[in-house]
């Protein structure tokens, strides 16, 4: 298994429930597990993967989602079985998704 850690700059993410489980672990697909980060100004992603020789690939999806989304305060563990970066960035949207639905119950 290959093992990638990035941290980023992001906004504070404004939601108090910050654990999630998005997606399933499986051939194509991902288990994405949100948590809160003592740190509000970054967030982190840790991917575990089964493909080695695309952390650059890796690292532009998770860069432009931490761009795109307030994320600062949450890591991000991923567990992958080689989902393309679409899937990868349709989960990461569907987590962030799920938060902000919490945060409105």
């Amino acid at each position: 298994m290959n093992l990638i850690h990035y941290t980023f700059r992001s906004q504070p993410v404004d939601v108090t429930t910050k654990d999630v489980i998005c997606g399933v672990v499986g051939s194509g697909n991902l288990e994405i597990l949100v948590s809160a980060l003592d740190d509000n100004e970054h967030s982190k992603f840790v991917i575990n993967t089964s493909v080695t020789g695309f952390d650059h690939i890796w690292e532009a999806v998770i860069k432009e989602f931490a761009d795109r989304y307030a994320v600062g305060g949450l890591q991000f563990d991923i567990n992958d079985m080689g989902a393309t970066p679409a899937v990868v960035s349709l989960r990461l949207s569907q987590a962030i998704n799920i938060l902000e639905g919490e945060a409105h119950d």
